[in-house]
């Protein structure tokens, strides 16, 4: 069984940087497809980064490309989320997702990004707070 735990989260002021870890236990990443997603205060959890299962394609929301980097470490088998140039409206939570499902390509593929829902497992969560 899959089991998710994010680390990482905290405080910083705008223009700043966090590393969000996602670490797996019970099955090798490199099989799923990796999210991460942003809970902000009164919003839809939403998807901001992900890896592609199998591969080292990432794909973005348009909100966070060109700040944050998503990679997987396959020797410790940890998902990563490389936060720079922090904003204010990064604020929440943000919670890693996996699914064994190429979501990319083939006959599973999404038109766009895929959406919460169709990720079935989920680590607890980990808070991020940017300061003005």
């Amino acid at each position: 069984q899959l089991h998710l735990v994010e680390s990482g989260g905290g405080s910083v002021q705008s223009g700043g940087s966090l590393r969000l870890s996602c670490a797996a236990s019970g099955v090798t990443l490199d099989s799923y497809t990796v999210a991460w997603f942003h809970l902000a205060p009164e919003k839809e959890r939403a998807g901001v980064a992900f890896i592609r299962m199998g591969s080292d394609r990432t794909f973005y929301d348009d909100s966070v490309k060109g700040r944050f980097i998503i990679s997987r470490d396959n020797v410790n088998n940890v998902v990563y989320l490389q936060m720079n140039n922090l904003k204010a409206e990064d604020t929440g939570v943000y919670y890693c997702a996996a699914e064994q499902r190429d979501f990319f390509s083939g006959l599973e593929r999404t038109a766009g990004l895929p959406p919460h829902f169709l990720f079935h497992s989920w680590g607890q969560g980990t808070h991020v707070t940017v300061s003005p």
